[in-house]
């Protein structure tokens, strides 16, 4: 199984920074679902992330929540994102973390869990609603089964505390570029250049910014900042959401934006 170590080596020898997208496992339904992703693979993706839907997402703004609600709908739970999950590691071999919430890893059991999703392909599984403090209720099974360890890192997070997130990280630290919740965003937040600079002066762990990303410039920008990796959810989400009766545009969509997305990202010019 390639390992994020790996897949951030080769990135960067290329001199070129990650393509992360981001999809809620199931919206619209499995077969719908599963398409966008080998497309996005496709188009270029580096590594995968993955959203297994939950009843009160948070972290996340009302694009994704709603993709939630279709996934759940459509019969989506922990166990046939295993089988997702089978299904996009047999097409190709990409990391793939997942981005979720406690309550449903708990239901599934905990060791359980971090062990037959590992067994199934993934990297690393990130949840959205723990904290830092009460990590140790993730990593010693994470780690025990095979699985890297990644965190949230966000603009009001302090110094001191970024130092016990980095300690803890082992795949990447996904950096939260704004205050609030999941969503596209006309512009860029002003906090993004300096957060990559602190968590970069911290770490040699790859820094990956997620949260409002939803331009190739906004991307590129945040590749010349000198972050290792670009995660776009939302505006990915929003195409499915518009073409919910014609998957066919919707992957029409993916794949153009993210090819744009691909072609802002490379070569890596960082501006330090």
């Amino acid at each position: 199984m390639k390992s994020y170590q790996q897949a951030f080596a080769e990135l960067k020898k290329q001199k070129r920074t990650a393509l992360i997208p981001f999809f809620v496992i199931g919206d619209p339904d499995f077969d719908a679902s599963l398409a966008l992703v080998k497309t996005a693979v496709d188009a270029g993706a580096d590594v995968l992330e993955l959203g297994i839907p939950f009843s009160d997402p948070i972290a996340d703004g009302p694009t994704i929540q709603k993709a939630d609600i279709r996934a759940m709908r459509s019969g989506m739970n922990p166990a046939r994102a295993l089988e997702f999950v089978r299904k996009v590691k047999k097409d190709k071999d990409i990391p793939i973390g997942l981005l979720m919430y406690y309550n449903l890893i708990q239901q599934y059991g905990v060791e359980k869990f971090f062990k037959d999703f590992h067994e199934a392909g993934v990297n690393s599984v990130l949840v959205a609603d723990l904290s830092i403090d009460d990590a140790d209720e993730v990593t010693e099974p994470a780690q025990a089964a095979g699985l890297d360890t990644v965190f949230m890192v966000t603009p009001n997070t302090e110094p001191a505390r970024m130092k016990r997130i980095a300690a803890k990280t082992t795949g990447f630290i996904y950096t939260v570029s704004l205050l609030g919740v999941t969503g596209s965003r006309a512009a860029l937040s002003n906090a993004v250049d300096g957060l990559i600079r602190k968590l970069k002066g911290l770490t040699a762990v790859p820094v990956c910014v997620g949260f409002g990303v939803s331009t190739p410039e906004h991307a590129k920008t945040i590749a010349e900042a000198g972050a290792d990796g670009v995660i776009i959810g939302s505006r990915l989400v929003g195409m499915i959401e518009s073409h919910l009766n014609d998957p066919r545009a919707a992957s029409k969509e993916v794949a153009e934006f993210l090819g744009q997305v691909k072609s802002a990202l490379a070569p890596r010019r960082p501006n330090r």
